[in-house]
């Protein structure tokens, strides 16, 4: 093997490693999508308080390819306290620049996003101790049509993420 071609594979070994080892994540899961992602298919996520007194952010992560079509992603994210408190919002997410190009993180035709939930705007505490779901289902619809988008084609795996806040 040339020695370019040696040190150009051990400088994307060293990358990855040091991406890999992340001391912020608390709690980080992706779930696959199958072919297209239907609009009743709920991808839920359960998981532990970390503790009530730190401040933490959270995050939707999308993994996505070429086959989406759309600049934009709108959700449907609850999530659930242990004591049966639900916070149910509906979010929107830009996923395309306005050139067309995909955002998020990614060498191939396969980007990551990593978007807000909780935490942006205010520091978010896990105020109950328990286990904590969340439930995430996409809102899309095509312009000018009520019925929403049945199968949504490009995204490949839906995950959650928290996060310790930094300081």
């Amino acid at each position: 093997m040339p020695r370019k071609t040696k040190c150009f594979l051990l400088a994307i070994v060293c990358v990855l490693l040091v991406a890999s080892c992340d001391s912020k994540a608390v709690y980080d899961v992706y779930k696959s999508v199958p072919n297209a992602w239907h609009k009743d298919s709920i991808t839920s996520f359960n998981f532990k308080a970390p503790d009530t007194i730190k401040n933490y952010n959270l995050y939707v992560n999308l993994r996505n390819n070429n086959e989406y079509k759309f600049s934009n992603l709108f959700l449907i994210v609850e999530l659930n306290y242990p004591n049966g408190k639900a916070v149910k919002d509906t979010l929107e997410y830009k996923m395309a620049a306005p050139n067309g190009e995909l955002l998020g993180t990614g060498f191939s035709d396969v980007k990551e996003n990593k978007l807000w939930f909780r935490g942006y705007k205010k520091p978010f505490k896990f105020n109950e101790e328990g286990e904590y779901k969340v439930s995430i289902q996409h809102a899309m619809r095509n312009n000018g049509e009520v019925r929403g988008v049945e199968n949504l084609e490009g995204i490949t795996d839906v995950g959650f993420r928290v996060e310790q806040a930094q300081k």
